[in-house]
């Protein structure tokens, strides 16, 4: 039994140095509440760079019922007007990912196990507006940190 989180997002992820922007798509988030209950990531996402026309197709694989393994992604990397990937990539998304090159050459792709932690840069709170994630959600989560579930279920509503 799977319980299911759909959300539609869409993302904007700015690389200032090259002043690139990337529009993504997020997978969906499935709960397992057979055996041990887990959280896992499902479904189809892509990545896509107007600028320099570099895309990219990732598929968040759900564990099957029996057997498998949980937090499997495998992805395709095109170039600008290429119908074929010169990288595939495929491994854990919280843990180890190995490409695949066109050239033949493998290696491993990023370790998120050993990606530094890098604090996020937001503006303060009383320069957000009223819809923004931080802003929206500061009682949510100021509750959460203090352990007052009601509270934050209340502030959620």
């Amino acid at each position: 039994f799977k319980v299911y989180f759909y959300f539609s997002l869409i993302g904007c992820v700015t690389c200032l140095d090259y002043d690139e922007h990337y529009i993504l798509t997020f997978p969906n988030g499935y709960g397992s509440i057979l055996t041990v209950p887990w959280i896992e990531l499902g479904g189809e996402c892509s990545i896509n760079c107007s600028k320099t026309g570099y895309n990219a197709s990732i598929v968040f694989h759900t564990k099957p019922f029996y057997g498998g393994k949980k937090h499997r992604i495998t992805a395709e990397i095109f170039s600008p007007n290429d119908k074929k990937p010169f990288c595939s990539i495929e491994g854990e998304w919280n843990g180890v990912m190995y490409a695949k090159y066109t050239t033949g050459e493998n290696a491993v792709f990023i370790d998120t196990k050993k990606m530094p932690t890098i604090k996020k840069k937001v503006r303060k709170l009383e320069d957000q507006d009223d819809f923004e994630s931080r802003c929206l959600w500061k009682d949510v989560t100021y509750n959460l940190k203090i352990r007052d579930i009601d509270a934050a279920t209340a502030a959620k509503h």
